[in-house]
């Protein structure tokens, strides 16, 4: 799936070469505009890509929820055998499978999944390594330090992007691990600690959106969804249960998200590619 216009924009950034590079960020304006996100500015040189990632698991009835409990319902309405063709009812809770998160969900009057601009749909994505951490240890976050690391290794983070977490908890999808319950229900799973997030919004940092490749945001244990609460009321979107995370460098990819445009939506189940 693609939002309409998708295409559109993708042709408008590609050459016969490839993808536009970013451009760098505009001038400062005011302090409480600075903190919004905006969209991305695009040099003409271009930049090539040779593979395409696609980022998204498939969705079937029994997919790994927050909540415990399935989200997809799948009715038969015809059959090929009986009426020559084949037509299925789906009935899909928004934050289930691979999905965004949009600024609705987590706030007053944010842009719904619909209102979201495009061209934040189409963003360099950088990604984050706390694989080896989370190993250890399920309750790891991505923290201020993390990012501090990233940037004296790959330089600024580029203008408009993706900042994704990679803890490689998608190979736990299919076991009762990816949720990771204790005897009293709590979670433990990674994700992003909400100072790491602040610091993603500040010192002239231009970041649209952020990705997991786990059930949530926040990670686990959280009772609060401080990251939820700090990230999505300023516009910003995020996607959880993204796939093949790890396959990707740590800078370098092109986000397509490729998600729902259903008006008043709080976020839905998305198609995710990355360009390499």
């Amino acid at each position: 799936m693609c939002v309409p216009g998708c295409m559109e924009l993708v042709h408008e950034r590609l050459s016969r070469r490839g993808f536009f590079i970013r451009g760098t960020t505009a001038l400062g304006a005011a302090a409480a505009y600075a903190a919004m996100p905006r969209s991305p500015s695009f040099a003409a040189e271009p930049k090539s890509f040779s593979k395409v990632v696609d980022l998204t698991h498939a969705l079937w009835p029994e997919f790994p929820t927050y909540f415990g409990k399935p989200q997809v319902e799948v009715e038969v309405l015809f059959t090929y055998a009986e009426h020559k063709f084949n037509m299925k009812k789906w009935s899909v809770v928004e934050h289930t499978g691979t999905h965004m998160d949009a600024p609705i969900h987590f706030s007053a009057d944010g842009q719904d999944a619909s209102e979201v601009p495009i061209e934040n749909l189409v963003v360099p994505l950088v990604v984050i390594d706390i694989a080896a951490r989370a190993e250890e240890n399920p309750d790891a976050q991505v923290t201020p330090d993390d990012i501090r690391a990233f940037e004296a290794a790959h330089g600024p983070l580029p203008d408009g992007c993706c900042v994704a977490m990679y803890s490689g908890w998608e190979k736990h999808l299919r076991s009762d691990k990816f949720r990771n319950a204790d005897a009293d229900g709590v979670m433990h799973f990674p994700g992003f600690h909400v100072e790491a997030v602040q610091m993603l919004m500040s010192e002239g940092r231009n970041v649209v959106g952020i990705a997991v490749d786990t059930l949530s945001l926040d990670f686990g244990p959280s009772k609060d969804f401080a990251t939820h609460y700090a990230w999505l009321p300023t516009n910003r979107w995020g996607l959880e249960n993204v796939a093949n995370l790890g396959t990707l460098p740590p800078v370098g990819a092109t986000l397509v998200a490729g998600t729902p445009k259903f008006q008043g939506a709080t976020g839905g189940p998305s198609r995710l590619i990355a360009l390499v």
